[in-house]
C-alpha cells in the first residue's frame, strides 16, 4: 500500500500517526546516536585507521561543520518541495555515508564519509518534528512530540552505552552499521504509510547562497584551526591565512545576505528580542563547550585512566540521568519565576561541573570513578538540567508563535556551529597543549636528542602518541607516565576554558534575557506590516 496523497485535513487518523511516530523516532535517533556513541569510539578509530589528532578532529568535525551549516536550508527544502520527500532523501544519504563510515579503509576516507553523512542529517533533522507537527492533529500532538522527546532520549543516553559496549568487543564500525536497520525500517513506514506535507506559504526563492555563505565561513575557520598545530610555521602558514580570510569574509557574506533578502534562512529581525539574541548567545558559548567536553572526556577516560569503552560509555549515565530528571522540573521554572534566573544558575553549575571534573588527576581506573569524575558529571548534569528546557522555553516564547518553528530551527543551527567552532579552536590549544606539555614533562628525562624529537613528532596523535623504538626498556615506564601527565596537564586547561565558556553564557542571560516572558504575539498584533517586515 503506497501513500502518496498530503495530509488530510484536520490531520492523520490514529493508526497511521502511529507510523509517522515510527517513522520520525527511528530516524532521529540515527543522527542523535552518532551524536553521543562517537565519542566513545573515536580511541579505537583512532588506533585502527592510525589517525592523528588533527584527523580525529576532523572525524567529528566534518559531519557537525556539514550539519550546521546546511540544517536551515534543509527544513526549507522540506517546507518547499514536501517535507517526506526531503526526509527520505536526507535518510537514504545518512544511510549510504553510513556504511560507506563502516566500511572505511583510512582515516581520511572516513572523514569524506563523514561530509557526506552531514549532508543527509541536515535533510533529515529537521524534517523530524516537522511531519509530526504537519501530521498529528492539535488533540493529540502533545502527547506525540512527548513520546518521540522521551525516546529519542533514551536514544541519546543508551548512545555511549552502546558506542562503548560495540567498540569494546572490537566492532566500533558497527556503531555506524547499526543505522541501515533503522533507516530501512523508517523507510518502509514513510513509503507506506506516511502522508506528504508542505508549507503553502513558503517562498518561492530559497536561500542557497545563505547556504553557501556558511559552509565557506565555518569551513574556513575550522580548517585553519584544525591544520594550524600540524603546521611549522602555525598560524602563519598561508594556507592557515588563507582559510582564516575566507571563513572570516564568509560569514561576513552570510550576514550580508540575510540581512538583504525578503525571506532569509536566519531572519535577523528576531534577534531584536533580547531574550531571544542572549538565549542564542548562551547556546552558542554553553554548547560550543558541552561539545569540546564530551570529546576531550572521552579520549582521558580510554587512552590516558585506563577505561574500558564500555566503562567509559556508562561514565557519561550521571550527567544524562540528572538531565533527564531535572528537565520537566526545570521546564516548570519558567512559568513560576520567568526564565532569567534558571538561565543564570544553571550554566553556573555546569561551570563548576567543568572545573571539578578538570581537577581530577592520573587515577586507577573504573574503581575510583565515584570520588574522582562522578563529583563533577553531576554537578555539570545538574547545570544542564536546571538550564536546557528553560532554554527551549524561552527561545520560543521569545518570538511570535508563527515564528517559532524558524526560532527553533536557529537556535539548532547555533548549538550546532557552536559544537564545530569550538572543537576546533579549543581542539588547537590541545594539539599545541599537548605537545608544550610532553616537552616539558621530558626534559627531566635521560632521553637522547633524537628520541626527544620521535616524541615530540609523534605528539599529534594526543593520548595515542607512541614511543620511540629507540628508548631503553628502563625508562618506557616514565615515558608513558610523562605522555599521560602531559595530557592529564592540557585536558585540565581545555575544561578551565569550557568552565569560562558556561561563565560567559551565565552572563548573556544575565545581560539580555528578560525576567519574564511577554505575550509576542499579542506584541507582534500591535505592529504595523511595515514594522514586521524589518
Amino acid at each position: 500500500m503506497s501513500v502518496t496523497n498530503e495530509v488530510p485535513q484536520g490531520g492523520v487518523d490514529e493508526q497511521t500517526g502511529r507510523w509517522v511516530l515510527v517513522a520520525t523516532i527511528l530516524a532521529a535517533s540515527m543522527a542523535f546516536i552518532m551524536g553521543s556513541a562517537l565519542n566513545v569510539a573515536l580511541p579505537a578509530i583512532q588506533e585502527s585507521l592510525g589517525a592523528t589528532g588533527s584527523q580525529l578532529l576532523w572525524i567529528r568535525n566534518a559531519y557537525v561543520l556539514l550539519l550546521a551549516s546546511l540544517i536551515l536550508i534543509g527544513g526549507s527544502l522540506g517546507d518547499h518541495f514536501g517535507r517526506k520527500r526531503i526526509y527520505m532523501i536526507g535518510i537514504v544519504i545518512f544511510t549510504v555515508a553510513s556504511v560507506i563510515c563502516g566500511l572505511s579503509p583510512t582515516a581520511n576516507f572516513l572523514i569524506g564519509a563523514r561530509v557526506l553523512q552531514g549532508l543527509g542529517g541536515a535533510l533529515m533533522i529537521p524534517g523530524s518534528l516537522a511531519i509530526i507537527s504537519a501530521s498529528v492533529p492539535p488533540a493529540r500532538r502533545g502527547r506525540a512530540i512527548g513520546t518521540w522527546s522521551a525516546l529519542t532520549t533514551i536514544v541519546t543516553v543508551a548512545g555511549p552505552l552502546l558506542g562503548g559496549g560495540l567498540t569494546q568487543i572490537g566492532l566500533w564500525r558497527g556503531v555506524f552499521l547499526i543505522n541501515v536497520p533503522l533507516a530501512l525500517i523508517s523507510l518502509y513506514a514513510l513509503i507506506t504509510r506516511v502522508p506528504e506535507s508542505y508549507d503553502e506559504s513558503a517562498p518561492d526563492q530559497l536561500d542557497y547562497a545563505g547556504a553557501a555563505f556558511t559552509v565557506a565561513g565555518l569551513g574556513g575557520l575550522v580548517f585553519a584551526f584544525i591544520v594550524a598545530p600540524t603546521r611549522e610555521a602555525g598560524f602563519a602558514d598561508p594556507s592557515v591565512i588563507a582559510a582564516l580570510v575566507i571563513g572570516v569574509v564568509g560569514m561576513a557574506l552570510f550576514i550580508w545576505q540575510e540581512a538583504r533578502i525578503d525571506h532569509p534562512m536566519m531572519p535577523l529581525s528576531l534577534f531584536k528580542s533580547p531574550t531571544f539574541a542572549g538565549t542564542n548567545l548562551l547556546t552558542f558559548f554553553l554548547y560550543g563547550a558541552l561539545g569540546m567536553f564530551s570529546f576531550v572526556l572521552s579520549l582521558n577516560l580510554i587512552q590516558i585512566q585506563g577505561y574500558g569503552e564500555f566503562a567509559a560509555g556508562l561514565s557519561f549515565a550521571p550527567f544524562s540521568i540528572m538531565l533527564f530528571l531535572l528537565s520537566r522540573w526545570a521546564g516548570g521554572l519558567v512559568d513560576r519565576i520567568g526564565p532569567r534566573v534558571p538561565l543564570i544558575v544553571g550554566p553556573l553549575i555546569a561551570g563548576v561541573g567543568f572545573i571539578l571534573t578538570g581537577l581530577v588527576g592520573l587515577t586507577e581506573g573504573p574503581a575510583q570513578f565515584w570520588t574522582t569524575f562522578l563529583p563533577g558529571l553531576l554537578v555539570f548534569g545538574i547545570g544542564m538540567g536546571i538550564t536546557v528546557a528553560p532554554l527551549t522555553t524561552s527561545v520560543l516564547g521569545s518570538v511570535p508563535t508563527h515564528n517559532a518553528g524558524t526560532a527553533s530551527g536557529v537556535n539548532n543551527a547555533i548549538s550546532r556551529a557552536a559544537d564545530v567552532l569550538t572543537t576546533a579552536v579549543l581542539g588547537a590549544v590541545l594539539l599545541l597543549g599537548f605537545t608544550a606539555a610532553l616537552r616539558t614533562e621530558i626534559s627531566g628525562l635521560d632521553l637522547s636528542q633524537e628520541a626527544q624529537q620521535t616524541l615530540i613528532a609523534n605528539s599529534a596523535d594526543l593520548g595515542a602518541t607512541q614511543i620511540p623504538e629507540s628508548v631503553a626498556a628502563e625508562l618506557t615506564g616514565d615515558v608513558e607516565l610523562a605522555i599521560k601527565q602531559a595530557f592529564v596537564d592540557v585536558f585540565r586547561t581545555t575544561l578551565f576554558l569550557c568552565a569560562g565558556l558556561a561563565f560567559v553564557s551565565a552572563a548573556m542571560a544575565a545581560w539580555l534575557v528578560e525576567p519574564q516572558l511577554h505575550d509576542m504575539d499579542a506584541q507582534d498584533a500591535e505592529t504595523t506590516p511595515e514594522e514586521q517586515q524589518v
